[in-house]
């Protein structure tokens, strides 16, 4: 381990993984707001302020198994230094930046994955993996999108009969009301699962230099720091991805909306409470395209969705390569 490190590189490296964070969710504020705000429920400033305060309320509700898994089970805590972070987050936020310059909804989660064992793999080779965390991660990619898919599409099936016998207008009316629930539900799992990624980064960072003692944990002033980064990233929206999401792939009704974001969340629940770091941009994305095929298969813009599952499957080989040039560049820069 490298214990050698200094305070304000310390300090400066937390800073950057707070920034991490911060563009987690302005990226990713699209996951949570896109349904509320393409039903037009909510105007979209009033969804990020709404989105945002469910983000940071997120840790009274759940554990954290995720970031325990990011922390340990990703790369071995033995090989991280300093430089393996900050070129893990270096592959992350780049990565970020080029999809949300482009309005892609990629995986914030899995360009940090990608960043952790792409920098990882620069220092130590493929010892540097946790195989058994990085196989439940790659499964997750499968597993996620398609599970917030078929409960998706179940929950339009179960809306759609016990609403045959009431009007439009009424279903529409009661949805955008529950739409409310159901979109602080997204968030709250949203801020579960995603906030507790980085917190995961900066306790193993904080471990490796001998700052927590014998055993791995997340103080709890690391909860409160990257919870409130990622609320404040998504008061800033991410707009480009939010009309992506929100208008591009189908064309959503409120009652759609619910579907979408209680599919979505019910995911997002399971996975937090078991570790498991899925992708909440992969999650929310099945849902979407879950609620237009259950009303007809041509409502889903398929080569638009098609576009986005393309973006999924470079993510962690395109933030892992970013990652490893900045790992390398580093020690050319330190000789």
């Amino acid at each position: 381990m490298d214990t050698a490190l200094g305070f304000p590189v310390l300090v400066g490296l937390i800073a950057v993984a707070l920034l991490f964070d911060f563009l987690n969710g302005l990226h990713d504020a699209a996951n949570s707001i896109a349904t509320i705000v393409s039903t037009r429920v909510l105007r979209p400033h009033y969804a990020v302020f709404w989105a945002a305060f469910f983000n940071f309320v997120a840790f009274a509700v759940f554990g954290l198994h995720v970031a325990t898994t990011i922390g340990t089970g990703i790369i071995e805590p033995s090989i991280v230094d300093a430089n393996v972070i900050f070129a893990a987050l270096v592959g992350a936020i780049v990565w970020n930046l080029i999809t949300w310059g482009l309005g892609i909804p990629s995986s914030s989660s899995h360009a940090l994955i990608g960043g952790l064992v792409g920098a990882g793999m620069a220092k130590a080779g493929l010892s540097a993996a946790v195989w058994s965390g990085l196989s439940k991660t790659v499964a997750a990619i499968v597993l996620s999108p398609l599970v917030g898919f078929l409960l998706a599409m179940v929950l339009v099936a179960i809306v759609s009969w016990a609403s045959v016998r009431s009007t439009p207008f009424a279903v529409d009316r009661a949805f955008r009301i529950l739409q409310f629930a159901s979109a602080s539900l997204y968030s709250l799992g949203h801020g579960g699962n995603d906030a507790q990624k980085t917190m995961g980064i900066v306790a193993v960072l904080l471990y490796s230099q001998g700052q927590l003692g014998a055993e791995f944990s997340v103080p709890f002033w690391v909860v409160l720091a990257c919870q409130a980064s990622m609320a404040l990233g998504t008061l800033m929206g991410g707009w480009r991805i939010v009309r992506t999401m929100g208008l591009r792939i189908t064309k959503l009704t409120p009652m759609q909306g619910f579907c979408a974001e209680t599919g979505g969340a019910a995911t997002l629940f399971m996975a937090t409470f078991l570790g498991v770091p899925v992708s909440t941009t992969h999650t929310i994305t099945g849902a979407i395209i879950g609620v237009g095929a259950a009303r007809r298969a041509s409502a889903v813009r398929w080569n638009v969705a098609g576009s986005i599952v393309y973006a999924w499957v470079v993510t962690i080989p395109a933030s892992g390569l970013v990652a490893a040039f900045a790992y390398w560049a580093v020690l050319m820069l330190r000789r």
